[in-house]
């Protein structure tokens, strides 16, 4: 398993922070710290799909105000630790059994 970064607000000032230049797998969190949705993302786009999470009806997880996320080598590698947390910690947000 991946470190994962410090838990950070869910802001656009911090989201511009996450590098880009590896796939990521992240976790938004609600005020209290329990995960609410687990999700990758490829290199380059990392910023722009926690912004998706942030600002789209569709995407938005309202109550998710902190993230955290880890670099990962692959988007493959990624995916397998996508699976192991949403079978693990079973976030409110994500469709089980992935």
């Amino acid at each position: 398993m991946p470190k994962f970064s410090r838990t950070q607000k869910f802001t656009k000032a911090n989201i511009t922070k996450v590098p880009q230049d590896k796939a990521i797998v992240y976790k938004i969190k609600n005020r209290e710290g329990e995960n609410l949705y687990t999700g990758i993302a490829g290199r380059v786009r990392s910023q722009e799909r926690l912004v998706e999470h942030k600002d789209m009806k569709k995407e938005k997880i309202p109550e998710g105000t902190r993230f955290q996320y880890a670099q990962v080598k692959t988007k493959v590698r990624a995916h397998q630790i996508e699976k192991s947390i949403i079978k693990k910690e079973q976030p409110e947000h994500n469709e089980q059994h992935k």
